[in-house]
């Protein structure tokens, strides 16, 4: 993951998430769920667990890039299993398939008892040349 510091993410700083390991097409993130990141139902907000998810899949997908390349999300779907209040979450991407551009990536969330709480899929897109520099941080 040359293309960016993991542990100076703005999104992970916000949401307190952490990147635990980035390799071959995977990636795992935590969370420490709280009632800071409850919805009106007093649950974990639905928008947090794709966060997690998005950034475990992105990780992923990022780690499967040459120097040159850049990549963006076009589509992410993910499905709600359990309600969370409080409890320490794992969210492990994998991808699936590897094309020359496009990429079908995995991520599984799971709570410290290993419980499944959401599982989510994403496609990404590889960029290269002009629309990869234009991605790249200041």
């Amino acid at each position: 993951m040359a293309h960016v510091d993991r542990n100076d993410v703005p999104v992970a700083r916000l949401i307190g998430f952490e990147a635990k390991e980035i390799a071959d097409g995977r990636a795992i993130v935590t969370l420490a769920a709280g009632r800071q990141h409850a919805n009106p139902m007093g649950t974990l907000h639905g928008g947090i667990l794709c966060d997690i998810a998005d950034a475990a899949m992105g990780m992923a997908f990022a780690s499967t890039l040459a120097p040159d390349e850049s990549f963006t999300t076009v589509e992410l779907k993910i499905n709600f299993f359990r309600p969370v209040w409080e409890a320490r979450l794992r969210a492990e991407g994998k991808v699936v398939r590897r094309g020359s551009t496009v990429g079908y990536v995995e991520c599984e969330i799971t709570d410290e008892e290993g419980r499944l709480v959401a599982k989510a899929a994403s496609t990404c897109m590889a960029l290269r040349g002009e629309s990869a520099s234009r991605r790249q941080a200041p």
